[in-house]
């Protein structure tokens, strides 16, 4: 779990100097942190043996966070919906859900074995974000 919080200062460090205002800098943050914990827990299941890997672009129109593990494999279709009314009171399973709403768009890609995450937050130039 060591590896989640060095992919949180990092996510967080990168999103500030990309310009993000505090609010987007923490939902980015946050959506990273959720990624990195559910590939460490639910991708390796704690396999010390697997791994997870990080990439952290910024190509001036959007942050690109790629996540991924090492391990069975996920189908984000096959997850129960966590706003179904026998999921409200579980304490877990929200996390794809949170990791959808903070960012712009979420891709899911198999890699036999492991999965990928890649997050894209798109940057708003700031003479559009002042008009």
């Amino acid at each position: 779990m060591d590896s989640v919080a060095e992919v949180e200062q990092t996510v967080e460090k990168i999103a500030t100097e990309a310009g993000l205002d505090e609010d987007e800098s923490f939902r980015v943050t946050m959506a990273s942190r959720e990624a990195a914990v559910n590939a460490v827990l639910h991708g390796n299941a704690y396999d010390p043996n697997k791994q997870i890997s990080v990439s952290i672009e910024n190509n001036g129109k959007s942050l690109i966070i790629r996540i991924s593990d090492e391990g069975e494999g996920l189908d984000p279709d096959t997850l129960p919906d966590p706003l179904a009314p026998e999921n409200l009171l579980r304490g877990t399973g929200r996390g794809i859900l949170l990791i959808r709403s903070f960012l712009d768009e979420v891709h899911f890609r198999q890699l036999h074995p492991g999965t990928e995450l890649t997050l894209v937050k798109h940057l708003t130039p700031a003479a559009e974000a002042n008009s």
